[in-house]
């Protein structure tokens, strides 16, 4: 019988020829020799917190996660080299041994570096730049089992490639972050009018080093996340107080709600509206890497895009719009983030200021409507999907979003002109390899 994979969320799943588990840089480039030369494709599936298709293959499945070793650490640059396997969260607190900590991060910590970079993990902040941009250097297994460091130094096109690949460049063996010193941030979750928070989007990014808000459909209230670098010490709440506001409230809770909704879908406006009333002022000091991640245990499916960040208002009370339809069925909030420009050439926040847009639905509803919907205004504002939620763009579509993605098709001919690492996603969002 052959093995199965799926992700976290349960609904993506392949039954591959193998799953490997390589534990050093040798055995991942034996692993990728092996497969090619049999014929078979490979691909790698990270923690599994992607909601798309990326790493469903037939052919060779490789996890990482015995891969997790800090390789390097130079203390007076802050350039951090790590195999690609190892969970953020085990990463943050290793890097805080160190006196290190990343600039940004996202709100989630169980996906792997690799996985997270791949994809485009971004966080929030209109200063500050995603994960992937964060990233010096890469070093890959090609499709010959080969390896290939790719440097910002000495491979400007390649690296700017590589830094969001979507495991179609190479299996990332080792990445090396640029990291700062470590920091304390101070953030408040504050419930305002949604209206006002919409019109004051700049000042409150502004103020605020990091600022995100989250918005249930059915009300008119803007659940913001105000943060602050402090050089306050750190103040972590007691665990059980933790516990009972960030897994048993926003999770159990949450999940109940769900199910309620599911069996009761006119119940639905009704529990958005509790849901969003329920939340009061609370305040957060701590470790930055403690109070970027959030508990996130309600399986659920998503979809977010980037578009412009002069479009973010419009855009809310439009995707706020479709959601409150009731044939929709949706309960589960929006969530508003903010991210600076890159040069990387398969992100979202491409040579834009960015408003990133994410929805997110009950897996087991029929969220298709809802989506089409969604992407359907996204793309009217020019938007680009986050590589790792679900969204329908293929090659065709999504080219001409992306001024430089002609470029990265150089590159991955160069890299992998065989197509080892192709499934059926890639294919479809960017195309066959070019001969």
């Amino acid at each position: 019988m052959s093995p199965q994979w799926s992700n976290w969320a349960g609904d993506q799943r392949c039954n591959p020829v193998a799953i490997e588990r390589p534990g050093s840089k040798e055995e991942l480039a034996e692993v990728v020799g092996r497969a090619a030369e049999a014929g078979r494709t490979v691909r790698a599936a990270a923690s599994g917190h992607s909601f798309t298709d990326t790493a469903l293959t037939e052919g060779v499945l490789v996890r990482c996660e015995r891969m997790n070793r800090i390789l390097d650490a130079d203390p007076e640059s802050g350039l951090v080299k790590v195999e690609g396997g190892i969970v953020l969260g085990e990463l943050n607190r290793r890097l805080d041994e160190l006196g290190r900590a990343f600039e940004n991060l996202g709100d989630i910590d169980r996906q792997t570096l690799a996985g997270s970079i791949s994809t485009g993990t971004h966080g929030t902040g209109e200063r500050f730049q995603s994960v992937s941009a964060q990233v010096e250097a890469v070093e890959l297994v090609l499709g010959d089992g080969s390896f290939r460091e790719i440097g910002a130094a000495d491979d400007g096109d390649a690296i700017e490639a590589a830094r969001i690949g979507l495991g179609a460049l190479g299996l990332i063996y080792s990445v090396t972050v640029r990291t700062v010193p470590p920091y304390t941030i101070n953030r408040v979750d504050n419930p305002k009018p949604l209206e006002e928070t919409l019109e004051r989007l700049d000042e409150l990014n502004e103020i605020n080093d990091h600022f995100e808000f989250y918005v249930f459909p059915h009300t008119d209230i803007a659940l913001c996340r105000e943060s602050k670098r402090t050089d306050e010490p750190p103040q972590p709440k007691p665990r059980a107080v933790e516990y009972a506001q960030e897994v048993m409230i926003e999770n159990w809770v949450g999940a109940a709600f769900v199910q309620i909704a599911r069996r009761f879908p006119r119940l639905g406006p009704r529990l958005a509206r509790t849901a969003a009333g329920s939340v009061g002022r609370s305040t957060k000091i701590d470790k930055s890497f403690r109070v970027f991640a959030s508990e996130r245990r309600i399986k659920f499916t998503e979809m977010e895009y980037g578009i412009p960040r002069e479009h973010a208002a419009e855009a809310v009370r439009r995707v706020l719009e479709l959601a409150s339809r009731p044939e929709l069925q949706v309960i589960f909030p929006i969530e508003v983030r903010f991210v600076a420009p890159d040069s990387v050439m398969l992100s979202a926040s491409h040579e834009q200021a960015t408003c990133y847009i994410a929805v997110h639905q009950d897996r087991k509803l029929d969220w298709e409507p809802y989506f089409r919907g969604v992407e359907e205004i996204m793309l009217s504002y020019g938007g680009r999907p986050h590589w790792g939620k679900r969204h329908f763009g293929t090659a065709e579509t999504l080219a001409p979003r992306y001024p430089r993605w002609d470029d990265f098709q150089k590159v991955r001919a160069e890299l992998d002109p065989k197509g080892v690492f192709e499934n059926a996603y890639v294919r479809r969002v960017l195309g066959p390899v070019a001969s």
